[in-house]
């Protein structure tokens, strides 16, 4: 068996998510303290028992999906889990982040702070009801990108996640996105929605977002992970620290090429995809895309110990 770590993206929130880790792992709870303190607020008490719709913010939502990861990494590494048994990790969009800090790229307190600007940047590139985005289904990337292209009309309209083969998601300016979603329904997609999202992520309407983040990450320490970053915007393993502050102020405009990525680490021989954190849309993107992949969705104290145990299962 290879293993790669996965890490979930915005959309995955929950009220609740990562309490029952932080009850039964003292290492889970340390986690949610750390991020806490580094945030100088109680983010754990909006994560347990707060609004979803303050929870779903992008300041709020992007600190709190990555120190659900963290914690969850940390209750399997209290049971003898150790990141290096990973070939890879990946995580899409604010994913790589905490894959980076699972990796030990970046330190947890840099991680939520990191967050915390990229989603306050990114919420303010663009003024609420100016962009949109939205789900392309049963068209592959290539069509995808030829009508954002043509929607454009002077605007920007641009593929922004390549999530499998028959999804793709578009970003830019409403009006555009607007005319991407008449147009694929006028070439046979099976269904094209405009999601429920607060700003056009992933497209060039983001650069504010990534100057923000270009001088944000200059200030902060990155280190060689201990396992290679599958990078969004290369679907390719990087290790340098000086490529991956590159490749993370590049990632806030460009496209997150999640199919790829999969694609690329199976060609690596991966077998099996841990999906580390909260929801499960990963692993059905990759069964999407890695027809003979096994999927493992952790978020629970009961996923641990499963994975622990599969994990013995194969050394046995």
């Amino acid at each position: 068996m290879s293993l790669a770590l996965v890490f979930p993206g915005q959309g995955a929130q929950t009220i609740g998510m990562g309490r029952a880790l932080a009850d039964s792992s003292p290492a889970a709870r340390a986690v949610f303290q750390e991020v806490d303190d580094a945030l100088g607020e109680a983010l754990s008490a909006l994560i347990w028992k707060g609004d979803i719709a303050e929870l779903t913010l992008t300041a709020n939502a992007q600190p709190a999906l990555m120190a659900t990861s963290m914690a969850t990494l940390r209750a399997l590494e209290a049971e003898g889990f150790d990141i290096r048994q990973a070939a890879f990790v990946a995580g899409h969009s604010l994913g790589e982040y905490s894959a980076l800090a699972a990796a030990g790229a970046l330190s947890l307190g840099d991680t939520a702070r990191l967050l915390r600007i990229r989603g306050r940047a990114m919420q303010e590139a663009v003024p609420v009801g100016q962009g949109a985005m939205a789900a392309l289904l049963g068209l592959d990337f290539g069509s995808a990108s030829e009508i954002a292209a043509e929607a454009a009309q002077g605007q920007i309209c641009q593929a922004a996640n390549d999530n499998d083969p028959a999804q793709v998601v578009v970003s830019g300016d409403k009006a555009a996105v607007e005319r991407a979603v008449e147009l694929a329904k006028a070439r046979g997609a099976r269904r094209a929605v405009l999601l429920p999202v607060s700003a056009p992520f992933h497209c060039a309407l983001m650069q504010p977002a990534a100057d923000a983040m270009a001088a944000a990450l200059a200030d902060v320490a990155v280190k060689a992970p201990a396992v290679p970053l599958v990078a969004n915007v290369r679907a390719e393993a990087v290790s340098d620290p000086d490529t991956i502050r590159r490749l993370l102020v590049e990632q806030v405009t460009g496209s997150v090429r999640w199919r790829e990525s999969m694609v690329w680490m199976t060609g690596q021989g991966v077998t099996q995809f841990w999906e580390v954190g909260a929801g499960k849309a990963l692993s059905g993107m990759i069964k999407r895309v890695a027809k003979g992949a096994e999927t493992r969705a952790i978020a629970s104290p009961e996923d641990v110990a499963g994975a622990m145990d599969s994990l013995s299962g194969d050394s046995a």
